[in-house]
């Protein structure tokens, strides 16, 4: 049901994203739903979306209580009330990961967005840019994925941040280590 797109977490994503281009609120389509919009198919539970303070601030004027819950203690989290599918929001400034100031910052979604399939979603570059800040496992095997599916390399690597160009370089090796792991189990 998530590949045919028919599941909660994309009816979510669609009535948000019909919400925000309606309100003109800038937006990009970040996490696993980015993921898969890049080519790779795996499931996820939530919404990620890149917004500004700003967009931030205007989706809670228009949009809670009447369609979203908030989460205690989760300022940028939120419910959709139809589906219970969690919205996440990640602000423009901040840090991916742990959120502590780091030498990758959420950018602004109007300077990293793509419109694919009708949705703003956030390119390739940053996708995988704010992965490998974030320093978290599914992550770190989101892009090993990416690369398989793009065919990437060390040339995708060099326009990286510098600061993440060796976790960029790991990823790749596990990508061609589990390649000959894949190779050797074909073998007659």
């Amino acid at each position: 049901m998530f590949f045919q797109q028919k599941d909660p977490v994309h009816k979510a994503m669609k009535r948000l994203v019909k919400r925000l281009k309606k309100a003109s609120i800038a937006y990009a389509i970040m996490g696993g739903m980015a993921v898969n919009a890049h080519g790779h198919q795996r499931t996820t539970a939530d919404v990620d979306l890149l917004v500004t303070a700003e967009g931030l601030a205007e989706f809670r004027r228009r949009f809670v209580p009447k369609n979203y819950d908030t989460i205690p203690q989760r300022t940028r989290r939120f419910t959709d009330r139809t589906t219970q599918v969690t919205i996440d929001f990640l602000v423009a400034g901040l840090y991916p990961g742990s959120g502590k100031p780091g030498a990758i910052a959420f950018p602004d979604p109007n300077a990293v967005s793509e419109n694919i399939a009708e949705k703003c979603v956030v390119n390739l570059m940053t996708l995988i840019q704010l992965k490998l800040a974030a320093q978290q496992y599914q992550d770190f095997a989101d892009v090993v994925s990416l690369i398989r599916v793009h065919n990437l390399d060390e040339a995708f690597g060099a326009r990286l941040h510098p600061s993440v160009r060796r976790d960029y370089i790991e990823c790749l090796e596990e990508k061609r280590r589990e390649d000959d792991y894949e190779e050797r189990q074909n073998e007659p």
